[in-house]
């Protein structure tokens, strides 16, 4: 019984023992489990740790660089005029150009009466000016000086014919600048006096008896200017790799004068006719005729690369024109005339070119026409030009010279 009962107690001392280790074993999990929740939560996470040491190297990087000098407002704008997707175009290479231009201008003049005793005059030069001369380019600025192969002579004020051209071509804005004045240098080429004179016999004539002087300025907005250019075909400055067309408008000023001596035209009349079987209109008499036109355009314009490096443009522009005129007629019946109206004009322009960015060559034509219509009188008038070309391209810009390299 006793050692019965001294078992009993050791099989109790042995519980006791292994209740109280896997107490203790407990508690320690339940305080390493504790620690390591504090730890835990004492430690910012990963993700910030990484963003933090990233700031802190862009920062040092950052401070390590030195400083970037802002763009001049008038070298945004410049640069904002020639951006293109390059895409479509291709940019100028070179900073520099020298080309050899040689240009045909041809005007005609039409006055007219209205009525059913209606009359027509029609003036132009006696032979087109045929101009040649060397021009100079900055990117997309040309400047030059043409002479006059038949007359030549380096004073502009002397001749027959004095004339300026000039024009901008960027990405975005266009600008034309012309001024016109011919004198003692036309002939009678169509006449009408009526139904029942045949007006052949003062046809073709050498007439001296009109002076006519024009001076204008329109510029233009290109809206597709990103993949359209317009210097492509008429300043030789980008090359223009797929074919595209855009939309265009634009506002323009025009001043013409004519100085016109009816009685010397009223002369020629007698000696072909007889004194007094033909009279000159009275609406036609007069000794000078002044045109103010202001104008706002809009048209479409598109270039054609039918190969390589080649390229044909054409473009079409209409414009309403407002339009006021002062005149002085002879007739004691009539105190002369004044009129103020709308009128639709017209601006065309083509060019044919090849372009390998370093050599081009090739033509274009400008045909503007202005038209004036009131009750009694109207006059048209059409001033055209065709220009021949050749240049070269130098001066590499700097970013083609490092691709070269």
């Amino acid at each position: 019984m006793l050692t019965k009962k001294w078992l009993t107690l050791a099989v109790e001392a042995v519980l006791s023992v292994l209740q109280v280790q896997a107490g203790d074993t407990i508690a320690m999990d339940n305080r390493q489990q504790h620690a390591v929740a504090v730890r835990q939560d004492s430690l910012p996470p990963v993700s910030a740790v990484r963003q933090d040491s990233l700031q802190a190297v862009s920062t040092v990087r950052q401070d390590s660089l030195p400083p970037q000098k802002k763009m001049g407002w008038l070298r945004r704008v410049i640069r904002g005029f020639s951006y293109i997707d390059e895409n479509y175009v291709e940019p100028q290479h070179y900073n520099w150009s020298i080309m050899l231009l040689g240009r045909y201008t041809y005007d005609n003049y039409r006055l007219s009466t209205t009525g059913d005793a209606s009359q027509s005059l029609s003036f132009s030069p006696r032979t087109g000016v045929f101009k040649v001369g060397p021009y100079f380019g900055w990117r997309w600025i040309f400047l030059g000086y043409t002479i006059d192969v038949k007359n030549i002579d380096l004073d502009f004020f002397s001749g027959s014919w004095q004339g300026i051209d000039g024009s901008i071509y960027s990405a975005q804005i266009g600008a034309d600048v012309y001024y016109r004045h011919t004198r003692n240098n036309y002939s009678i080429r169509e006449v009408d006096l009526g139904s029942h004179i045949d007006s052949h016999a003062l046809e073709d004539i050498p007439f001296d008896g009109i002076n006519i002087e024009a001076t204008g300025i329109n510029v233009y907005y290109i809206f597709n200017h990103q993949r359209f250019s317009y210097p492509a075909a008429f300043a030789q400055s980008t090359c223009q790799k797929i074919s595209c067309g855009s939309w265009m408008a634009g506002v323009g000023y025009m001043s013409n004068s004519i100085e016109f001596d009816h009685q010397t035209f009223q002369q020629v009349v007698n000696e072909r006719y007889g004194t007094g079987s033909v009279k000159l209109d009275s609406s036609l008499m007069f000794n000078s005729l002044k045109y103010f036109n202001i104008n706002a355009s809009v048209g479409y314009a598109y270039n054609w690369v039918f190969a390589h490096n080649w390229l044909f443009c054409a473009s079409l522009s209409l414009a309403l024109a407002y339009k006021k005129s002062r005149g002085e007629t002879t007739d004691a019946d009539r105190k002369g005339f004044d009129f103020s109206n709308f009128n639709i004009d017209g601006i065309g322009r083509f060019g044919l070119i090849y372009n390998n960015t370093r050599w081009y060559a090739g033509a274009s034509a400008i045909v503007r026409t202005f038209n004036y219509r009131q009750d009694r009188f109207a006059a048209n008038n059409i001033l055209g030009e065709v220009c021949l070309y050749v240049g070269y391209n130098f001066g590499l810009r700097k970013q083609y010279r490092k691709n070269k390299r």
